[in-house]
Formats: structure tokens, C-alpha cells, sequence
């Protein structure tokens, strides 16, 4: 197996790398700086992994780059701008591809415009492999399972410390400015909408003393979800302080200016909690919750082992939601040694953890 890293001398990129090589795959280091490259496989410790340059605006070069690979990891944002290349490279050279990307519209436009293409190709495609959509995604699979017909799902994202955000990460909020300060999408009844306003004004967080004001926002599970589970509307939505801060851009010189990312020592302090809340058209109501530290580093161990799978195991070909291409159960449990725990609750009496 050769695994494919595009984007691998950046923040996110460099923690794929290191996640690749903890388990031992083959990798290829692409990117559009070769000195950037080296300095990479220098820091991560990959000096003898092959190395090959490629911008996103040159696609024979960056299809030449992913030709002898059986996956892409995509690491470079802002994807919006620049996703859909790489998207349409991998898949022209043979590849399944994953990305780390949380740009709810650039995931949309993935399932839109790839999904015909990567069927005929024979390949899989994976949209937003990250911290968030995956575990988030697979949850509501599993509470669909329990829980139908359903009405609605909140997907509801709370992350405290960890250093503030990397500069890639920043980057793709400013290029994605406009979705944010309208909420983002909300599907509803059979389409995504704009401009729909938020049900929650508040989410009730695990032990908590007292509700959490929440606000609308652009997250990928609202793209991922209604296409494995019958549902009439969801929405995404996170703390409004967290909210508010997305929603100022910064300027480009100051990003440039900021830390890389967040340190390790941030990292591993930080703590997320992700709730999954439906309703059935009945009444019933189920909350899933996903708890865990660091949103980068969990992220490249889930894009690494989203690829491992398409390649090891294999799924449908096309453009698929993370429930569509992973068994459920199985990789919430691979997750549980990197710190992820999960429950589900079905009308206030739990399931035993997985």
C-alpha cells in the first residue's frame, strides 16, 4: 500500500505524515514546494519517503504525482479554492481519495460534481475525514438504526482549549467568510437550504448546570448525513462564542504572522464534545456523544485510516458519506485507543458503550 499526501509540508499535512509512519505505510510527499517537502520529511522523520512537486493548477503533473498510489490524502486548504483539483487528479490516476477539509459547501460540491466520475472510475471518494464528520456521521447512522422515521438531527460541536486554530484552518474561514455568517446549509426537506433559521437556541451539554447558547454554522455533517438516513431536516450548530470568533475574518498578513498551529502541549489539553441529537416523527428522542482531546491529531488518525480502509477493505465506488464506506461500529471502535468514547441514549435509558 502507498498512501499519497497532498499538502504534506503543512500543519495538518505534517500529522498525517507522523500518523502514517506510527503504522508503517508507504508514503509520497506532494506538494507545490520542493524545499518545503524536504523540510517536512526532515521535521517527521520520513526523509527516505519519495517526495514529488505539483500545483493544483498544472492537473497532468498532478496526476503523474498520484500514478503507483492506491489512495490521496488531501491535507491543503482552503479546499474551496483549491479541492476539487486534487479531487479530480486522484481520481483520474487510479486513486480513492479522503481529505481533512470542514468546508461544508466544498464537501456539497464534491458529492455534486465527483460522484459520477469516481463511480466510472472504479474509485472511492471520501469527502471530510476529519475529527467531526466522521465520528458525527457514523453516530446518526447508528441512532437511525434505533430511532426511525426521524424528523430531525442537530449535530452540535463544543471544543474547549487547544491553542486556537492553525493558519491553514484560519485560512479556509476567510475564504468561506460568507457561509459562515449565514449559518451555512440546513437540509430540509429533500434540499439544502441557506437562510433557514437555527430550531436550537441553546443545547443542553452533558453535565452541564445550565444550557449553552449555540448558533448556526457550516459544518459537513449536514451534507453527509441525509444521504445514508431518511430524515426531514438537520442542522449544524456550535458554541456562539466560537461562532462569533469565526465570523470575524482576519486579515491574510496576520495569519501569516500567527504560529504554524497550536503546540503539542496544546493539543494535548484540548477536550471536544460532540452531541448528535434526533427526534423521531413520534416524539422519541436520542442523543449521541462523542468525547475526545485534540482535533488535529485525531483528525490524521482518521484520514489515515479512512484511506487504509478504501484500500484494504474497499467500499462502493463513487463519492460516499463516511457511513456509506465504514462499517459504523467498527471504526468508532478503532477510534476508542486514541481517546474517543462515544454513548448513545434512546429516550433517556443508554446503550452500553461500544
Amino acid at each position: 500500500m502507498k498512501i499519497a499526501v497532498y499538502g504534506a509540508s503543512g500543519y495538518q499535512g505534517k500529522l498525517v505524515l507522523a500518523e502514517l509512519a506510527h503504522r508503517d505505510i508507504d508514503m509520497l510527499l506532494v506538494g507545490r514546494n520542493a524545499a518545503r517537502l524536504r523540510e517536512a520529511a526532515t521535521t517527521v522523520g520520513t526523509v527516505d519517503a519519495g517526495q514529488r512537486v505539483a500545483d493544483t493548477d498544472d492537473h497532468d503533473r498532478l496526476v503523474a504525482a498520484f500514478r503507483g498510489c492506491d489512495a490521496v490524502i488531501n491535507c491543503a486548504g482552503p479546499f474551496t479554492s483549491s479541492g476539487s483539483a486534487v479531487v479530480r487528479a486522484a481520481i483520474a490516476a487510479g486513486c480513492h481519495y479522503v481529505d481533512t477539509a470542514g468546508e461544508q459547501l466544498y464537501t456539497k460540491a464534491v458529492f455534486d460534481t465527483f460522484a459520477g466520475e469516481a463511480e466510472r472510475a472504479g474509485v472511492t471518494v471520501v469527502p471530510a475525514t476529519n475529527d467531526g464528520c466522521v465520528p458525527g456521521d457514523l453516530i446518526a447512522h447508528l441512532l437511525a438504526e434505533r430511532l426511525q422515521p426521524i424528523e430531525e438531527i442537530a449535530v452540535s460541536h463544543f471544543i474547549v482549549g487547544g491553542g486556537g486554530f492553525s493558519r491553514g484552518s484560519l485560512r479556509s474561514a476567510v475564504e468561506t467568510i460568507d457561509a459562515i455568517k449565514a449559518g451555512g446549509l440546513s437540509y430540509d426537506n429533500g434540499d439544502w437550504r441557506t437562510g433557514v433559521p437555527a430550531r436550537h437556541a441553546t443545547v443542553a451539554l452533558p453535565d452541564a448546570p445550565q444550557p449553552t447558547d449555540v448558533v448556526k454554522c457550516p459544518l459537513s455533517e449536514v451534507v453527509t448525513i441525509p444521504r445514508h438516513i431518511e430524515v426531514r431536516h438537520v442542522e449544524s450548530l456550535v458554541d456562539a462564542a466560537v461562532g462569533a470568533q469565526l465570523g470575524v475574518p482576519l486579515a491574510p498578513q496576520l495569519i501569516d504572522s500567527l504560529p504554524e498551529g497550536p503546540t503539542e502541549e496544546d493539543r494535548r489539553t484540548q477536550r471536544f464534545t460532540y452531541l448528535i441529537d434526533a427526534v423521531s416523527r413520534d416524539g422519541q428522542s436520542a442523543r449521541g456523544i462523542v468525547r475526545g482531546h485534540d482535533t488535529y491529531g485525531i483528525t490524521a488518525v482518521i484520514a489515515v485510516e479512512a484511506a487504509r480502509r478504501l484500500v484494504t477493505d474497499g467500499a462502493k465506488p463513487g463519492v460516499l458519506a463516511p457511513a456509506q464506506a465504514y462499517d459504523p461500529t467498527s471504526f468508532l471502535t478503532f477510534l476508542a485507543p486514541h481517546g474517543i468514547s462515544w454513548t448513545i441514549t434512546v429516550s433517556n435509558t443508554p446503550t452500553p458503550q461500544q
